[in-house]
C-alpha cells in the first residue's frame, strides 16, 4: 500500500473501492478556458472572418453617441484588417480630420461626404450614400 495518498483515486484504492468517475469532469476542448496551472496563460485560436462586400461602399452619417458631433461612417469595404487600417489612413490624410477603425468600418470625422467618395472611387469602389 502507498504510504501518501495523494488523491481521491488513491485513497479509494486505500480501502478498496473502485473510484468514482465524475461526470463533471472538465471537457478536453474547453473553449474557455484562459490559464492552466502547468503550462499558463492559453491564448485562444481566434478565427477572423471578413464579411463579403456586395460591390458597394456604403457611406452615411452618424451623430448617435457623440454628442451631436458628425462622423461619416464606410461600410461594406470586404477588405482585411490591415487594408482597411491603410485605407483609413489615406482618407484621414486626405480629409485633414481623424478617425478610426472600428470593427469592419471606417469613421471619419466630420461631413466629407464628397471628399470620401472621390477617394474610394479612384481606389476602386463603387460608393452609395445611406441614411440621411
Amino acid at each position: 500500500m502507498k504510504n501518501s495518498l495523494s488523491s481521491l483515486s488513491d485513497l479509494a484504492a486505500a480501502f478498496g473501492k473502485e473510484p468514482v468517475e465524475n461526470e463533471l469532469s472538465t471537457p478536453t476542448n474547453d473553449d474557455s478556458l484562459v490559464y492552466s496551472t502547468d503550462t499558463g496563460r492559453i491564448s485562444q485560436k481566434k478565427n477572423k472572418t471578413v464579411t463579403a462586400s456586395d460591390g458597394f461602399a456604403k457611406i452615411r452619417r452618424e451623430t448617435k453617441g457623440r454628442k451631436g458631433k458628425g462622423v461619416m461612417v464606410i461600410s461594406g469595404l470586404g477588405l482585411e484588417s490591415k487594408a482597411l487600417k491603410e485605407l483609413a489612413k489615406k482618407l484621414k490624410k486626405t480629409c485633414g480630420t481623424g478617425g478610426s477603425v472600428v470593427d469592419e468600418t471606417i469613421e471619419i470625422q466630420g461631413d466629407q461626404r464628397d471628399t470620401i467618395k472621390n477617394v474610394l472611387e479612384k481606389a476602386g469602389f463603387k460608393v452609395k450614400f445611406t441614411g440621411g
